[in-house]
């Protein structure tokens, strides 16, 4: 089930628009991700293609900070040339969604939050039918890997998505 910020969505171009997608592992982030990314030809910033492209193991978190770290500043420098950007970290809690909603107003960028939910059992299945884990080289996601994943994971509340703006209507 997706989930998304505001009421009415506009119709025009994307221009200086975030979109966030939010969910855990298994979610649909991905195939979401590539959607908006062409619907709104957006820079989509995925920090598990980096990871994978420059070898890293996707579990490690110090270069998966450094590679999010860059993608922000990257982020910054498209939306003050008016490009939309897809942002797809997974955002697991409040606090950093809502620092990238404000630091995209700051800069004069609309914010959509794409919310993506499923039951536990169905992100299982889901990550093993796709296994990307093992096809990048590196060790899989366990089942007790998501269920503390799950655990830690902040859902957004209709209170938060209001903060967000509606997605553009195509």
């Amino acid at each position: 089930m997706v989930q998304t910020g505001g009421v009415e969505p506009e119709v025009c171009g994307a221009g200086r628009r975030l979109v966030i997608v939010c969910g855990l592992p298994g979610a649909g982030k991905t195939t979401l991700a590539q959607r908006i990314e062409s619907e709104y030809s957006a820079v989509r910033m995925c920090p598990d293609d980096w990871m994978a492209y420059l070898g890293i193991d996707i579990f490690d978190e110090a270069s998966r900070a450094r590679i999010e770290h860059l993608q922000w500043d990257l982020t910054q420098r498209l939306l003050k040339l008016d490009v939309p950007v897809v942002i797809e970290w997974g955002t697991w809690g409040r606090d950093e969604r809502d620092q990238l909603r404000q630091r995209a107003r700051a800069a004069g960028a609309a914010v959509e939050l794409r919310f993506l939910d499923a039951p536990l059992a169905v992100l299982w299945r889901r990550l093993g039918d796709r296994d990307i884990e093992r096809r990048v080289g590196h060790r899989a996601l366990t089942r007790k890997d998501l269920e503390t994943y799950a655990a830690a994971f902040e859902r957004p509340s209709d209170e938060e998505l209001a903060l967000f703006d509606p997605p553009l209507r195509r």
